[in-house]
């Protein structure tokens, strides 16, 4: 049990301007970053971001566990599941609906949720599915995320309505399909036996979208103009942000961080995810628009 909840949770203001100028091997994009400030004391992981600017993500408090946040404007909101603790949001759609995770609080396992119009709906995956996770959502309301079969193998999922559609990139021994933008097109993460790789999917076929150099390459998200955000990981461990834009790549870093990576993207070239200085174990949020 303890092994799912990790499972899941990997699965997982006054703005500061800051430039940086990412240098590619394709046409140039400035990117400029800014913190978002959020309460202090705790480390921050921004999921998503909808075209009206508003953010959600969870943190992680002393005990520690996790909760869900949101960040419009000003405002900062906690929106835990009540059926459960270590509630985790992942992605907003355009209308507001939020997709996320939990753990139940009666059996432990992990459950998917959607929260809408301040009411939360379970998402439980494919019948047998132990445990589950809504990682993405479109403005029609088309959930992706992931589950474990009872052999303890993850898979993708596409929900539609109530019709649950399993997701597997071929040749994959495990997948995830983290977003999903308003023409379907879906980014999944997969592991090929010794390296975790990325894919585009179509609904006919899987394309491998790889961040060049990359030892890990994670797909995070998708717009609706289909730029896609990344994690990814050097030869040395190193985690770094990427983007996929115009079927080009671009690799950056907030400003002397020890890390960073794209979580969440919108329609208006906006990128959200956490960051942490060189040094330092607290983790924060940043945004970066990029043209």
């Amino acid at each position: 049990m303890k092994n799912q909840k990790s499972a899941l949770l990997v699965l997982a203001f006054v703005l500061l301007p800051l430039n940086w100028v990412v240098a590619t091997n394709a046409p140039k994009l400035t990117f400029t970053f800014n913190k978002v400030h959020l309460p202090p004391g705790q480390s921050y992981f921004p999921g998503g971001v909808n075209n009206a600017g508003e953010i959600v993500g969870f943190y992680v408090d002393n005990v520690p566990s996790t909760h869900c946040f949101t960040l419009k404007g000003t405002t900062f909101t906690i929106v835990d599941d009540p059926n459960g603790t270590n509630s985790v949001c992942d992605k907003i759609n355009n209308k507001g609906a939020i997709v996320g995770s939990y753990q139940q609080s009666v059996t432990g396992i992990g459950m998917g949720f959607l929260y809408e119009n301040g009411q939360f709906t379970d998402i439980a995956g494919p019948g047998g599915a132990t445990p589950a996770a809504a990682m993405g959502i479109n403005d029609n309301g088309d959930v992706v995320g992931t589950y474990m079969d009872i052999n303890g193998i993850p898979h993708g999922f596409l929900l539609k309505g109530t019709t649950y559609v399993t997701l597997d990139v071929p040749g994959a021994l495990f997948t995830i399909a983290r977003g999903i933008n308003n023409h379907g097109i879906i980014v999944l993460d997969w592991f090929n036996g010794t390296a975790y790789e990325s894919s585009r999917y179509d609904g006919q076929m899987y394309k491998t979208i790889d961040v060049p150099g990359a030892s890990k390459s994670l797909a995070k998200g998708i717009s609706n103009t289909g730029d896609i955000v990344y994690e990814w990981y050097d030869p040395s461990g190193n985690v770094h942000g990427a983007l996929r834009h115009l079927r080009k790549y671009y690799k950056f870093n907030f400003p002397k961080s020890g890390y960073t990576f794209g979580a969440g993207i919108n329609d208006h070239q906006l990128i959200v995810g956490p960051y942490a200085k060189d040094g330092s174990s607290a983790t924060r949020a940043y945004r970066a628009t990029y043209k």
